[in-house]
């Protein structure tokens, strides 16, 4: 449920609650005007009009990277600090996020640059001064790499499997005696050789994770996504169980502590420390949660969380601040995080996110644009010329095409482009899930075809040739479609609309979100100029 929605069925509880206790109308009035309800939290904007969290009065609202920024891995080094996500099936992957104070985000380059599968759940560490990426792929067989650099922007070495099948989820952590291990889902770990690039020993079993009760609405047990802190004299555990996905009251953030690396781990007596309690919040699906430290010394909660109402954005990036308790435990302190909360102090704030928009005056492969599980040579397919984007056509539809996407934030947005296709090709716009669930619109030189379902239906004249400006507007889950054949001065409305509020991974699975993009298919190459993207206020 939205924050306007919610605002207003609560407006009109306490209205009905006022009537039965007798306030008169003009009474209750009276009484809103000395009282009036608390103005409902709007997000600062920024590039192209994006929400940033940001308020600029010294609080934030929640999320700090919106969009599919999911399973947050969180790195401090000194001043610095460093975040990235599961890029799933895209390519270039694994963006590497900066910032100095916590709130404010700004990409630097992708880590990985070669196929090796879908990638989930990474772990972010610096070691003796080598920067280490921990990367599991849902792949045949199941697989978790390292790579490793001496400088965050890289250059990155290939990718090396550890030969650690089956499992998922890792994090690197540090013992008292110096041994490095990678922890697991399921309550596991083995251990690594000094170096960090191999394994040193057999997985084990040496945590039973907290159970939630029986009768709490949850999609499964799944205890994933173990993080590991070392804070005054214990190392804590913080894991997500009850499924990232499925009923909003699912996924939860429990912890556990030890005095050794080695353990044994007692239970947080207060788990589960996050958990949604209703579909009513602002944020559903609570979980894979981190820990670190500000620029001040206090300490802070990164997680990701399904919007209200809009699994199609995917999980989204959540800072929710935490206190050390006197019996050495720590608790949430955020609550729902629907309202906004005082920011960390101290560090720099740099400049938020990246703006969408593209001249194509150079091709930004990895940070703002990437490729839907794409072959070897996928790159090649791309160049930026005269200011146009020259993108080669590929398969028959964007399920064959591998699209080029972006992730989109906002819950309403518009996106434009000028489009050319050479004879017997075919392009377009559209809203991309996978390659089984996508929408939008493309045409040929005689025709537009519509993608609804992962499918290709409707193909209705086109009045425009080889050459049209194409716009495509979602305003919260409804498209609809213009086409302009004088470069925007005069718009058609395309005669069919979608509602797309169902393509997620409830419905579809796979973790992903539904992001905007541009395909070519068929034979030659089409050129794509001038593409906008607006984020439009609810």
């Amino acid at each position: 449920m939205n924050f306007d929605r919610r605002e207003a069925l609560k407006a009109g509880s306490l209205g009905l609650l006022s009537t039965g206790l007798g306030i008169a109308p003009a009474a209750a009035a009276a009484a809103s005007a000395v009282n009036p309800p608390a103005p409902t939290p709007r997000w600062a904007r920024g590039k192209d009009n994006q929400r940033i969290a940001d308020l600029g009065n010294g609080s934030f609202l929640n999320p700090v990277l919106s969009g599919d920024r999911s399973d947050p891995a969180i790195l401090k080094d000194g001043k610095d600090y460093y975040l990235t996500f599961s890029s799933f099936d895209s390519y270039p992957g694994l963006l590497i996020w900066h910032s100095r104070d916590l709130v404010n985000w700004q990409p630097r380059k992708p880590a990985l640059h070669r196929n090796i599968g879908s990638v989930w759940a990474v772990s972010l560490e610096k070691h003796r001064g080598r920067y280490f990426l921990y990367i599991p792929v849902k792949a045949s067989p199941n697989e978790i790499y390292v790579t490793w650099a001496d400088h965050i922007d890289g250059p990155w070495s290939d990718p090396k499997p550890l030969g650690l099948h089956d499992h998922i989820d890792p994090c690197h952590a540090v013992g008292e005696d110096g041994s490095r291990w990678l922890f697991l889902s399921g309550g596991d770990r083995v251990r690594l050789s000094d170096d960090g690039l191999s394994l040193a020993g057999p997985v084990e079993h040496v945590y039973d994770p907290w159970r939630y009760p029986d009768e709490w609405d949850v999609e499964g047990f799944s205890p994933e996504g173990p993080k590991i802190h070392r804070h005054g004299d214990w190392f804590y555990m913080l894991t997500a169980v009850g499924g990232t996905a499925g009923p909003p009251t699912g996924h939860m953030v429990i912890a556990a502590r030890a005095k050794s690396i080695h353990g044994p781990w007692e239970h947080h007596p207060a788990n589960p420390l996050v958990r949604s309690q209703s579909a009513a919040e602002a944020w559903w699906s609570r979980g894979h949660a981190s820990l670190v430290e500000a620029p001040d010394g206090r300490w802070w909660s990164i997680y990701h969380g399904y919007e209200a109402g809009f699994w199609t954005l995917g999980r989204q990036c959540l800072l929710d601040p935490i206190e050390w308790t006197d019996d050495g435990w720590f608790r949430m302190t955020g609550g729902d995080l629907s309202r906004p909360l005082p920011k960390p102090r101290g560090g720099e704030a740099l400049p938020h996110g990246m703006a969408l928009s593209d001249d194509f005056a150079a091709i930004q492969l990895g940070t703002k644009w990437s490729f839907f599980r794409p072959a070897p040579d996928e790159a090649k397919r791309v160049r930026a010329e005269g200011g146009a984007l020259h993108f080669a056509s590929k398969g028959s539809a964007p399920s064959s095409g591998s699209p080029l996407l972006l992730i989109a934030g906002d819950t309403s947005y518009r996106i434009e482009c000028d489009i050319e296709i050479p004879p017997g090709g075919t392009a377009g716009l559209i809203l991309f899930y996978d390659d089984k669930l996508y929408c939008g619109l493309g045409f040929d030189e005689m025709r537009f075809v519509t993608h609804q379902y992962g499918i290709e239906r409707a193909r209705p004249a086109n009045p425009h040739g080889r050459r049209m400006r194409m716009r495509v507007t979602n305003r919260r889950h409804i498209l609809s479609f213009h086409t302009s054949g004088d470069g925007g001065k005069s718009w058609r409305k395309f005669d069919r609309g979608m509602e797309v509020s169902g393509y997620h991974h409830n419905v579809r699975g796979g973790f992903l979100m539904l992001r905007p993009g541009l395909y070519a298919a068929g034979p030659g190459e089409a050129i794509f100029r001038n593409f906008t993207f607006t984020a439009l206020e609810d």
